[in-house]
């Protein structure tokens, strides 16, 4: 765990020291907990950036696009920071917990005007909310499994 101000300075230990020697960078990854003040694992939130480690790794460039394009995690002195996964016009980052599972808009190739458009979503039914307690609690009888027909002996 590395408070946002050390990343680069830790990483650039790990790179260049002769004990440690990590020359190359595999990986970045994003998690998302919006119930945390912090709610990125980078310990930052959607308005405050965090230092880019693409001059330590060049190869964090990629890496760092795709966390800002599904995450919306903006990382402060980025060469290129722009979407790598989605259009150019998408709205919102798909791999946050509250981006909906539907999204915001819908494309479909139109028959009459001949080309692809792109419209909000319609929903043909209002969105549940499926937030059971445990798993038993959308039987009837208030999830209790004495409460359940019994099956029959043979």
């Amino acid at each position: 765990m590395i408070d946002p101000e050390g990343v680069v300075p830790v990483l650039t230990f790990l790179k260049d020291h002769s004990n440690a020697q990590f020359k190359s960078l595999i990986d970045i990854a994003g998690m998302d907990v919006p119930a945390r003040v912090n709610r990125f694992e980078t310990y930052t939130d959607e308005v405050n950036p965090i230092d880019s480690i693409e001059p330590i790794f060049k190869a964090a460039n990629w890496m760092e696009r795709e966390v800002w394009d599904m995450y919306g995690v903006f990382f402060n002195g980025h060469p290129d920071l722009r979407r790598i996964l989605t259009d150019y016009g998408f709205e919102g980052h798909p791999l946050r917990k509250d981006f909906p599972l539907s999204g915001y808009t819908e494309v479909r190739y139109d028959e009459e005007a001949k080309r692809v458009v792109s419209e909000p979503v319609e929903m043909q039914q209002e969105f549940r909310q499926f937030d059971f307690a445990n798993t038993f609690e959308h039987v009837q009888g208030g999830g209790n499994l004495a409460s359940l027909p019994k099956p029959e002996s043979k």
